[in-house]
């Protein structure tokens, strides 16, 4: 499980010489941050998987903030955080107003995304609510499930390699070495 994580995570010196979190300094080079353990990698998917749902600008930089915070895996909060991208912003910031609108039990409105000023003064004043609620609920069961997954995955993975090796004593005791 931990050559899976380090293969895709980027390296240490990459996130410390990263201009938008060179804010955080010192505090960078915590060994904690970098480990990873079955808390440290849950940990930072759920931290990761959180933000990626808050629509706000800066979310990478929230998300380290609280990894460190935390003290769980920075280079897996930052990646995690990445599921919002400019492909898949649309339809999760959609689904969340949605799910908003529905939960405060408001008429969905037909919102077409614009990026300009006089969108976010007049639409999203009219939407923000739903909007917000809906991603923190997402958001919210998207960490508890990235959060469980990886612990179960990182079980599973445990429970093959101890397998193995007990497979691998026994093959030893019957060859007589």
């Amino acid at each position: 499980m931990k050559r899976i994580f380090t293969r895709f995570t980027p390296h240490r010196t990459a996130i410390q010489n990263h201009r938008h979190l060179s804010l955080f300094g010192k505090l960078l080079h915590e060994p904690n941050l970098w480990h990873i353990t079955r808390h440290s990698a849950a940990g930072g998917m759920a931290n990761g998987l959180f933000w990626a749902f808050m629509p706000f600008p800066g979310q990478t930089v929230l998300a380290a903030a609280i990894a460190i915070y935390f003290r769980v895996n920075l280079p897996i909060s930052l990646l995690a955080v990445w599921l919002t991208n400019p492909v898949t912003m649309y339809p999760l910031f959609f689904a969340s107003y949605k799910l908003g609108a529905i939960i405060l039990q408001l008429p969905p409105r037909h919102v077409n995304f614009v990026f300009s000023w006089q969108w976010f003064t007049g639409t999203l004043t009219d939407i923000w609510q739903p909007l917000l609620l809906g991603c923190f609920i997402l958001g919210s069961l998207s960490a508890g499930a990235g959060y469980y997954a990886i612990r179960l995955l990182w079980r599973i993975a445990a429970v093959r390699k101890w397998e193995e090796r007990k497979e691998r004593i026994r093959k030893r005791k019957n060859n007589g070495g």
